[in-house]
Formats: structure tokens, C-alpha cells, sequence
């Protein structure tokens, strides 16, 4: 999965929570129980999701620069590290 990929799929995934936030708002201020505390709870719900989509998206971007890396090493001329000495 290719970093393009994982933004889209993030993307999707946020939209997907914050129409289903606003649904709920939505029922919640027409059935008359929409409250600061609705509120906040999902400002809430928004919030984590968010934070979980972001630290994915980093490990994610980790692991595969790290196996980018090792393929590299792995797939070289062969000829090792290269040490200076100052």
C-alpha cells in the first residue's frame, strides 16, 4: 500500500465518522436532547478517531520506509557499510 493509498483510505475512514456524528446530532436536536455534552462527546468521538487515523498513518509510514530501507541493503552491491574516519 502506497502512501497515496493510505490517505484515501484515512480520508474515508474520518468521512465515514463524521457523517455518522452528524447524524447523530442531527437525530439528537430534533428529537430535542442535543445538549453541550452531546456536543462535546462527539467533538470527543472526532477527536480520537482522528488521533488514531494520524499514529496508523505514522507506523505505517515507518514500516514501510524501513522495509524500503532493509530491501535496499539486501539487494546491494554487495559491498557493505562504508566506515570514514575523521
Amino acid at each position: 500500500m502506497d502512501g497515496s493509498t493510505m490517505v484515501i483510505g484515512a480520508q474515508d475512514r474520518l468521512a465515514d465518522v463524521m457523517a455518522a456524528v452528524i447524524e447523530v446530532a442531527a437525530e439528537s436536536g430534533e428529537s430535542g436532547t442535543y445538549t453541550a455534552d452531546v456536543a462535546r462527546t462527539l467533538t470527543a468521538v472526532v477527536g480520537k478517531v482522528a488521533a488514531r487515523i494520524a499514529v496508523e498513518a505514522e507506523t505505517r509510514g515507518f514500516r514501510s520506509g524501513w522495509g524500503e530501507a532493509v530491501a535496499l541493503t539486501a539487494g546491494g552491491k554487495g559491498e557493505g557499510a562504508q566506515v570514514f574516519r575523521m
